[in-house]
């Protein structure tokens, strides 16, 4: 049954991505964070559902008219240079045939990309992206969380089967990443439901995540807390809820819990987190000796003994420190970009919407640097969805700053 259901929900997206290409984009958006087919328990778990879908979108990217020139941003060739980066160090890999393997399970998390800044080229249609990205985790992650409650966290929430955030630690910072976004959500929507369900949400997520037994997740919570708390109008009411709901985890929490989060202070006694600090070591040692090239996609096998647990270090020891710089570029940009769109909207009427979104995408950016400080996410699809949403966010601005800037200026005989 469960198959017939996912089939039928395919072929509604394909039908709706052939008639609205950007709506192929949201749906591309819903099997990439969501996973529904994974789900399915007979035929459609192992068909290439995504790949379909990526096609039809691609036909009709190219043969739609509702689509916009790549926008002018200096984020998207450096995302190019990046890329090419990858290709260049694949060569110079120690283990070729991975590295390889690994460069085009990248290009294919990037491709999308390009439909995503070619068909959302109206607000309506960057809130609904943004919209379903959030929805779409956020489903799994009340699921998790629920799980969680009613099995007093004793048990580890996993995410969706066969998705970047399909383990414990990666899915608890994909649905605290999610938060901000619903969070946008509910400040935007008229619907009455949203604006009152949204909030009992965030509780759940929050359990979903303190059951990951993530220690970055954990560090993760307190800065998106403290973030929430600092642009909340209403702190009042954030911080008594803050504090009510870290007394109930305190009572419910296992010993065993509190136990592993403990360690964050002793790491020096905890096996995994010195075998993070000798990978991270060797890492940046061998770096040094290869500043270019780095040792190429899966390069720990042959650099250290464990996996790099770092989307810093993965991405400066595998590709070099140019690739570093690169993409740690598109990173801090894109946080100065949330920063100063905002104070070039002040006092503008009709522009109030700018902050909200400023802030909650940037609240989500600052979680993913947080959380994989920890966890090797560098090439993660969510990353490049919060960067180019932020691009498209400031073509928006501008765009209708330009027509009210127009409006202001144009002369009274072009009034009448």
């Amino acid at each position: 049954m469960r198959d017939y259901v996912v089939l039928i929900f395919l072929l509604a997206c394909i039908i709706a991505a052939l008639k609205k290409p950007w709506w192929g984009v949201l749906s591309l958006a819903v099997f990439s964070y969501l996973n529904p087919h994974a789900y399915a328990w007979g035929f459609v778990r192992s068909l290439p559902v995504y790949y379909v879908l990526f096609l039809v979108v691609a036909f009709r990217t190219f043969t739609c008219k509702d689509k916009q020139s790549l926008p002018k941003d200096w984020r998207i060739p450096v995302f190019v240079m990046l890329w090419i980066g990858f290709a260049i160090t694949s060569t110079q890999a120690y283990f070729p045939y991975i590295a390889w393997q690994k460069f085009w399970f990248v290009t294919k998390i990037y491709l999308p990309f390009y439909f995503t800044l070619v068909l959302i080229n109206t607000r309506e249609k960057l809130y609904y992206l943004i919209v379903t990205i959030g929805a779409s985790i956020g489903i799994v992650a009340v699921k998790g969380g629920l799980f969680a409650i009613l099995h007093g966290f004793s048990s580890r929430v996993y995410g969706p089967p066969n998705t970047q955030f399909e383990e414990n630690n990666a899915f608890a910072v994909a649905m605290l990443i999610s938060v901000p976004l619903l969070l946008l959500w509910q400040k935007e929507t008229l619907n009455p439901w949203i604006k009152k369900g949204v909030p009992f949400t965030i509780p759940i997520i929050f359990a979903a995540s303190l059951s990951s037994w993530s220690r970055g997740a954990l560090l993760t919570m307190g800065v998106l807390t403290l973030m929430l708390i600092f642009h909340s109008k209403r702190k009042y009411l954030i911080i008594p809820l803050v504090l009510l709901g870290a007394v109930f985890a305190k009572d419910y929490l296992p010993k065993e819990w509190f136990g592993r989060m403990n360690t964050i202070e002793t790491y020096e006694q905890d096996s995994s987190a010195m075998g993070r600090i000798t990978a991270w070591t060797d890492g940046w040692n061998h770096t040094l000796e290869h500043p270019f090239t780095g040792a190429g996609f899966e390069g720990w096998l042959y650099v250290t003994q464990r996996d790099w647990h770092s989307s810093y270090v993965e991405m400066f020891s595998e590709h070099g420190f140019i690739a570093f710089g690169l993409w740690l570029s598109l990173i801090l940009g894109t946080l100065m970009s949330l920063t100063s769109i905002p104070k070039k909207t002040l006092n503008v009427s009709g522009m109030e919407w700018v902050s909200n979104y400023c802030f909650m995408l940037r609240a989500s950016l600052i979680c993913y640097m947080v959380g994989t400080a920890f966890l090797g996410l560098s090439y993660w699809d969510l990353l490049y969805h919060l960067i180019f949403i932020s691009v498209l966010l400031k073509k928006v601005v501008m765009d209708e700053l330009a027509v009210i800037q127009a409006d202001k200026i144009k002369p009274r005989w072009a009034m009448r």
